[in-house]
């Protein structure tokens, strides 16, 4: 395992599954709650560190009209966030920034994957055909 955790791909594909992620934890956290007040909590998560008020736009809403389930999936959106982060961080230490970004934005094939697979999200053919256009280029970008 030591082996292929030292290598920029590993890392690289890690960051486009979890940013993949933060999108689907997302797109469920924000379903009640106002977009700025999820992405509020979500940098809790990802900084660890003590919020100022949310007044932008109004965004603020009270923490109890808030129900569990939408902070579980804006904290492990939180999670998913960080973890692409890292992920991504190292993959460009160990590698190339022109490989290595590519492979990160497979992360919006994924996510075209995973809104099918776990939102019941539809995609036409047109839009398959454009998913597997960006598949292609990012990996023919990213390989010599």
């Amino acid at each position: 395992m030591g082996q292929i955790t030292s290598s920029w791909l590993f890392w690289a594909v890690l960051s486009a599954v979890s940013a993949a992620l933060t999108a689907i934890f997302a797109k469920v956290g924000v379903e009640n709650v106002g977009s700025d007040y999820a992405t509020f909590v979500r940098t809790l998560v990802i900084l660890a560190v003590i919020a100022g008020i949310l007044a932008y736009a109004g965004g603020w809403q009270a923490p109890a009209s808030v129900s569990g389930r939408t902070y579980v999936f804006l904290v492990l959106s939180g999670i998913a966030t960080g973890a692409s982060w890292l992920c991504y961080f190292r993959a460009l230490k160990l590698g190339e920034a022109a490989r290595v970004a590519p492979i990160d934005k497979l992360s919006v094939v994924l996510v075209a994957v995973f809104g099918v697979l776990f939102l019941g999200e539809r995609l036409s053919a047109l839009n398959w055909v454009g998913v597997t256009l960006i598949a292609a280029g990012a990996v023919l970008v990213a390989f010599r």
